[in-house]
């Protein structure tokens, strides 16, 4: 396919995303705080966050098996990554993963994420203290991704999720489906990927409702741009409980081994309360360091007076 017309493609995707999500903007406002497994939505990845996680379109890096599996596909042997997040409200997340290849231009992948949320203090009906609890979530994933020609590629995640809160369990299923494609210079890269298509198996409560999952339509763009070193992507995000957003960011690529990296979403308006920490909400900043065969990634994301996240993440090859 050539390049015009993929990009002429997908520029029409994400207008047609800005339309319908304009029309269902009320609708899905009034679907927020109503899915299961509500962590899902925090992504995963020091680069990516950097960037405002603006990375459907890049995908270039061990973080697609998140952002976009599709991306898999090119990188080259063995690679593993694993991550920290440490959240507000004194939560905390991690990840692990590794990636190998089973194939010309074809690859395996697995990860496990988790979420702690810490320890909360247990009342009865009246009130009274009775002891702590505290709860998590477990996703275990695996995936398998490959080219169909030089510029196109396609990957899949199959994935099984728990959540526990007290003594209560609940367990999902869901798939995430991406691609993209790049030029023939490979210098301009577009992706699409339709995230957490699934279902909740089973309830807290026997026979309880069941709800659907936070479900994300994204189309991404990115390009290194000839005569600047700079890597400048943009994504458009649907998801279906709540209004469009987009992300936004860059990565300063002639620094290396050093790498600096900026992003902004106006997602991050949800964060906003009319505090003095609200012109940072949305923003995110952070740093890349190549150190035999490894790059080690800081992030840091203001989210105005909720507090500030920070994320570390290791991603390398295997020889």
């Amino acid at each position: 396919m050539k390049t015009g017309v993929f990009a002429k493609i997908m520029a029409g995707i994400c207008f047609g995303l800005l339309i319908v999500a304009s029309i269902n903007a009320d609708e899905n406002n009034s679907r927020a705080g109503t899915r299961a497994f509500d962590f899902l939505k925090i992504q995963m990845g020091a680069r990516p966050m950097a960037m405002g996680g603006a990375f459907t379109g890049v995908a270039d890096d061990a973080t697609a098996l998140y952002y976009n599996p599709s991306g898999i596909a090119n990188l080259t042997g063995k690679q593993y990554i694993a991550g920290y997040h440490n959240n507000i409200f004194d939560m905390q997340s991690g990840f692990v993963g590794f990636i190998a290849p089973v194939g010309e231009e074809r690859k395996a992948f697995a990860y496990i994420n988790y979420l702690n949320y810490g320890d909360f203090i247990k009342t009865d009906e009246l009130g009274n203290e009775d002891g702590t609890f505290s709860g998590g979530d477990l996703v275990f994933a695996g995936g398998y991704s490959m080219a169909l020609t030089y510029q196109l590629f396609i990957g899949g995640t199959a994935k099984f999720i728990y959540e526990k809160i007290d003594e209560y369990t609940s367990t999902g299923m869901a798939v995430d489906i991406g691609l993209k494609y790049q030029t023939y210079d490979g210098r301009t890269s577009f992706g699409l990927m339709l995230q957490n298509l699934g279902t909740q198996l089973g309830t807290f409560v026997d026979g309880g409702e069941k709800y659907p999952l936070p479900t994300y339509l994204k189309a991404g763009a990115a390009s290194r741009l000839k005569g600047l070193p700079l890597l400048i992507a943009g994504d458009v995000i649907y998801p279906t409980d709540n209004d469009i957003f987009i992300a936004l960011g860059a990565e300063l690529l002639n620094l290396q081994p050093l790498y600096v990296r900026l992003g902004w979403t106006n997602f991050g308006s949800n964060y906003k309360t009319g505090g003095s920490g609200d012109d940072w909400a949305g923003l995110s900043a952070g740093f890349g360091f190549e150190f035999n065969k490894m790059q080690i990634s800081y992030t840091v994301t203001p989210q105005a007076e909720l507090g500030t996240s920070h994320r570390i993440t290791f991603t390398g090859g295997i020889y």
